[in-house]
């Protein structure tokens, strides 16, 4: 009786051992490295529920701009992030490693140049010889170009301080510089906390794009992470559209700010995942020559050469 017991105890732990070893030989999910400016693709996943239940770990790096995600992206430091459509073809015209393979856009509003509301600047023509904050290299930069040339400024008239958000708004407030090219949420927080007015905007001026990029070492090496990440941005944006209060909501926790202020910026913005099509892509390409134009771009090139067309169905 113990000889037939113990030999079924010996067959059942030998089961249980190869179970146990085939389960150790499945090779783990690679981690998939997403940067994430503040308030964007973690607020937005996680206020939409497309981080639960992933089939491989993410870890998020918050950056406060593009030009410092781009860099990271390039240097292979992280696998994919968001940032505007011009920021990521000023780096991939200087040999960036990198591919875009998803967008949103934004309505033209949301690109901006704020002034103080009380202040002596009603025009456009008003900036001549004062001081205005841009971010270099991307939406405000190549904005606040074409806002002074529909109003007849030569850049060379205004004194341009090259500033990323967190030094600009410090500048901005004390009075150091007069204006600031801005993008929401900022221009939000702005006027609806610190006595600001939008003195014009870039409606009908710039493609008001923003790009899903990646790197080609992510592209070679977790294709399947980054399928599955842009169709749950893709998702992500879908709801976030049919639940603008509890995305502001969540996004506003998160980054600490006031939910009166993400809830303006994102009625501004109304931004929606769009497919990179060929009326896209000509839009692209009529801004990136502009900016080759204007020095914001240091080539001219097929903005088509920058996009993996083949997460159009992910």
């Amino acid at each position: 009786m113990n000889n037939h017991v113990n030999r079924r105890a010996v067959l059942a732990a030998s089961g249980l051992l190869a179970v146990a070893g085939a389960a150790r030989a499945q090779p783990r999910a690679a981690t998939l490295r997403v940067g994430s400016q503040r308030g964007g693709l973690q607020a937005l996943l996680e206020a939409s529920n497309q981080v639960k239940d992933l089939p491989y770990p993410v870890a998020w790096s918050e950056f406060q701009a593009a030009q410092p995600l781009l860099e990271a992206l390039n240097a292979d430091a992280v696998d994919i992030g968001s940032m505007g459509d011009l920021n990521f073809f000023s780096v991939f015209a200087n040999g960036a490693a990198i591919r875009a393979v998803g967008a949103t856009r934004s309505d033209g509003a949301s690109q901006n140049i704020v002034v103080k509301a009380d202040g002596p600047i009603r025009t456009v023509a008003d900036l001549r010889g004062k001081r205005v904050a841009a971010a270099r290299g991307g939406w405000t930069h190549y904005s606040l170009f074409r806002i002074l040339e529909k109003a007849g400024v030569k850049p060379s008239e205004v004194n341009i301080a090259w500033l990323l958000p967190s030094d600009a708004a410090l500048a901005y407030r004390s009075g150091a510089i007069d204006a600031w090219s801005v993008w929401e949420p900022f221009t939000s927080l702005e006027v609806l906390n610190f006595g600001s007015r939008v003195l014009a905007d870039a409606r009908g001026l710039t493609p008001s794009a923003s790009l899903l990029a990646v790197s080609e070492p992510a592209l070679r090496n977790k294709r399947p992470q980054l399928e599955d990440f842009v169709r749950r941005n893709r998702l992500g944006w879908e709801w976030a559209n049919a639940h603008l209060k509890d995305y502001a909501r969540t996004t506003a926790a998160l980054i600490r700010q006031p939910v009166p202020v993400i809830e303006r910026a994102y009625e501004v913005s109304a931004q929606k995942a769009v497919p990179i099509d060929a009326a896209l892509l000509a839009e692209f390409q009529e801004a990136v020559d502009r900016c080759v134009e204007y020095g914001i771009v240091s080539r001219r090139f097929k903005v088509a050469d920058g996009i993996d067309a083949s997460f159009a169905d992910a």
